[in-house]
């Protein structure tokens, strides 16, 4: 890491940027940009294994990522954070699952999608990754 690291910027910027502006210049469109966002951001952070995922989501602030489940195509992965940094009801989580998604497909080598499913009363997100063992990825 840089000498980075050790800075922190207020919350209150952060979720001026994520919870105001970027929804009011994506408009309608706004999951979808979110999702290829992330995946972008996915190729200029590259994590080499699960573990440095899970590190990359507590280093950027986005919460507490989890591996729950593995399966022969896909894994579930579980988010929590601090309720008033989640901001479940407030928020997209589209950005985390495009980067997740994006981390797994250069893993793993297959093309693979990523879907959010909020569960509010639980205040958590799971991160279902689904991928095809016929579209390989080169």
């Amino acid at each position: 890491m840089t000498s980075m690291e050790n800075k922190t910027i207020p919350v209150f910027g952060y979720d001026i940027l994520r919870d105001y502006l970027l929804p009011t210049i994506l408009g309608k469109h706004e999951k979808d940009v979110l999702y290829w966002a992330g995946k972008d951001l996915a190729r200029k952070f590259p994590c080499t294994d699960i573990q440095l995922i899970i590190s990359f989501f507590q280093d950027a602030g986005w919460g507490n990522l989890t591996l729950t489940e593995e399966e022969k195509d896909g894994y579930n992965f579980q988010l929590t954070n601090d309720v008033d940094l989640l901001k479940i009801t407030e928020r997209s989580f589209r950005i985390e699952a495009g980067f997740i998604a994006e981390q797994i497909q250069s893993i793993n080598g297959y093309l693979t999608e990523c879907y959010d499913e909020k569960h509010e009363k639980q205040q958590q997100i799971t991160f279902i990754v689904k991928w095809d063992k016929k579209e390989k990825i080169v």
